[in-house]
């Protein structure tokens, strides 16, 4: 894939970047299954799920910019979707770094003040939709923050597919699971995704939770003792930047293709939400 100049977002919309590397350089199980060097490229209802991604991105703005952060740009090259979003200087491959943070670092690098403001998304978040990304975009600027990720209640996802997420973020009043889907305003943010250094596997590892949050959060969320807003708060002042959630209206966008188990629901829930998707 040729290298190209980075374009700035037009008023009013972000650049798009979307995760489809390998995670700590390693070949992710779903890949190996279905035969291919990248899960970005595993197929589900017909196309490549990075595709559906590429498409909702696509129709949320007509002229942001789109960073693809992936090891080996060649896996998508020849992707009718990825070569015409390429024609109209709209796409450009950044190598991906060994982490989430890195390969977030790398974009930056290479677009600069172009970059900003920028929404961040993953390859395996097939359910995603143009709405739903203009919605955290929208809000995020609205609400002034620094920073801003989208979020799905349990009731929200439950009501979408019963086994939609088996694990929750619980606070005092609600509990939520993230949809992929992140906003950063400008540089000063990229303190806030810190967090996600090493991969943001908090619910798995609570020792990530301590040394992104601190220890008084960690027992904090680990007692339930505060709402959301009041953690939100509370991370603000930890990061120094405003940090906002942005419930979705459609629990579905908290389902992303993680597992076998994760695909065949997704599988589902697209048949079900994007019926007459074009082929790739």
């Amino acid at each position: 894939m040729a290298s190209q100049s980075p374009i700035a977002p037009p008023p009013g919309s972000p650049a798009i970047l979307i995760l489809a590397g390998k995670r700590d350089g390693r070949l992710d199980p779903l890949a190996e299954q279905a035969g291919v060097s990248h899960k970005a490229v595993v197929p589900i209802r017909g196309k490549p799920l990075i595709v559906w991604v590429l498409e909702a991105a696509e129709a949320a703005w007509p002229d942001s910019p789109i960073y693809v952060s992936i090891h080996d740009a060649a896996v998508i090259a020849g992707l009718p979707i990825v070569a015409r979003l390429q024609a109209a200087g709209r796409l450009i491959a950044v190598p991906a770094g060994p982490g989430i943070v890195e390969s977030l670092e790398a974009v930056v690098a290479a677009a600069g003040d172009r970059a900003w403001p920028m929404l961040v998304t993953t390859a395996d978040n097939v359910l995603v939709t143009p709405e739903a990304l203009r919605r955290l975009h929208d809000e995020a600027v609205r609400d002034g923050a620094g920073a801003a990720l989208s979020v799905a209640s349990r009731e929200q996802i439950l009501a979408a597919h019963p086994e939609g997420q088996r694990r929750f973020y619980e606070f005092a009043d609600v509990a939520i699971s993230n949809c992929n889907a992140y906003w950063l305003a400008d540089a000063a943010a990229l303190r806030a995704a810190e967090s996600f250094r090493g991969g943001g596997q908090f619910i798995k590892t609570p020792g990530a939770i301590l040394k992104a949050f601190g220890l008084w959060n960690l027992i904090g969320f680990r007692r339930r003792w505060w709402s959301l807003d009041r953690i939100m708060a509370n991370l603000s002042r930890r990061f120094g930047v405003r940090v906002r959630p942005v419930f979705v209206t459609d629990g579905a966008l908290a389902v992303d293709v993680d597992n076998p188990r994760t695909y065949a629901i997704a599988e589902v829930l697209l048949a079900s939400r994007k019926p007459e998707a074009r082929e790739a």
